[in-house]
């Protein structure tokens, strides 16, 4: 069984390429975590070439990476020159949805796409059907789902640790399409992968509500698996930051600090008139940490070798975006509630990176130091 796989990336930029190269201090970010450190890193991938339409990034991106003359400013010349079999696209959302078509019917085994996976439910949709219709496994970059510490929350909360699943809180200020993928899709990690049939949602303000960029918002998510869950992407406040609370009928799982901290509670005998009282117990943190990309890399393989689906999918990825959607819909509509799946699929948002992407976020960003 060839073990080696050939992976190029489009859209040579921060996640593409740089952003490992800016992480100073620790946190709860293992690297190689980005997608061409990760590639160069992995046993399973050998990086053969990269595209970006910008001249100074494919520039950085050669020196960087020893790939002079393997670098394109139209990606089909890198398809058809270099050949991957596994595509990262890193590229504005505006156009990743064909990008992701053309792989798929290039013939690519994989694709690991940045999120959010789309601009529109529509665009969504065909890159799903598409991409199952040439059995193209696909990878969205939600990935929290590959941080070894929300796998060891997630492997206790599926063990029973805390009993019966009950709710899921999210933490989050963001857009919701752009980083509020990331919570949404974590909501859904942590909620054993329960598909949200219904919800209220209530954004930021009305202009918001009623315009197509990315708004913050909050709601209340109804999973099919009968947990309940609350999301808060509105300002959460100097001293919360990106933080999870699990509750079970037995116990708790805390997230917090952005993944500095994890708690696990449990129910044990004593307190006031001998009744059941919660107790901290040693959260189970993993004896080995292996940087987030080469789990990410393992999980596409495996899914390409076994025909299953990696952590976070393209269906979950379009998920996370419909769900986003719901909750602006419900707020248009009076604060009703919502139904999912979404009969309107030309509905979509236009996520916070969208926004001056006529230059690369590393010029912008420079812009504005």
């Amino acid at each position: 069984m060839n073990s080696s796989y050939r992976a190029a990336v489009i859209g040579l930029g921060r996640m593409g390429s740089t952003f490992d190269d800016e992480m100073t201090r620790g946190g709860s970010i293992y690297l190689p975590y980005c997608h061409t450190p990760a590639y160069v890193a992995s046993p399973h991938t050998v990086l053969v070439g990269g595209a970006d339409l910008n001249d100074e990034q494919r520039s950085i991106y050669a020196e960087r990476w020893d790939m002079e003359g393997h670098v394109y400013s139209d990606y089909r010349e890198l398809l058809e020159k270099e050949k991957p079999d596994i595509v990262s696209v890193c590229t504005t959302a505006r156009v990743r949805a064909d990008i992701v078509e053309d792989l798929a019917c290039f013939g690519v085994k994989a694709i690991w796409a940045e999120k959010p996976i789309a601009l529109t439910l529509a665009e969504a949709d065909r890159m799903v059907s598409i991409c199952a219709e040439h059995n193209v496994t696909v990878a969205v970059n939600c990935a929290r789902r590959w941080n070894p510490h929300y796998t060891s929350a997630r492997e206790l909360i599926e063990a029973g640790d805390i009993g019966d699943l009950l709710q899921v809180t999210a933490y989050a200020q963001c857009g919701l399409s752009h980083n509020g993928s990331h919570a949404i899709d974590t909501m859904r990690y942590l909620a054993l992968d329960g598909v949200v049939n219904w919800l209220f949602g209530e954004i930021e303000s009305d202009e918001s509500a009623f315009g197509e960029n990315d708004p913050q918002g909050n709601g209340y998510l109804v999973f099919d698996n009968d947990a309940r869950g609350y999301l808060r992407s509105t300002p959460t406040g100097a001293a919360v930051s990106w933080e999870f609370d699990v509750l079970g009928t037995e116990g708790r799982v805390r997230i917090l600090e952005n993944a500095l901290q994890f708690e696990l509670w449990k129910t044990v005998p004593g307190g006031p008139r001998g009744q059941m009282q919660p107790a901290k117990i040693p959260f189970p943190y993993p004896t080995r940490i292996e940087g987030m990309g080469i789990t990410i890399i393992d999980d596409i393989v495996t899914a390409v070798r076994s025909g299953g689906k990696p952590r976070c999918s393209d269906a979950d990825g379009r998920h996370a975006l419909e769900i986003a959607v719901a909750l602006r819909e419900s707020h248009r509509s009076g604060f009703t509630k919502v139904e999912l799946p979404l009969v309107d699929r030309s509905l979509g948002i236009d996520s916070a990176e969208i926004s001056g992407d006529h230059a690369p976020a590393r010029i912008r960003r420079l812009m504005q130091q």
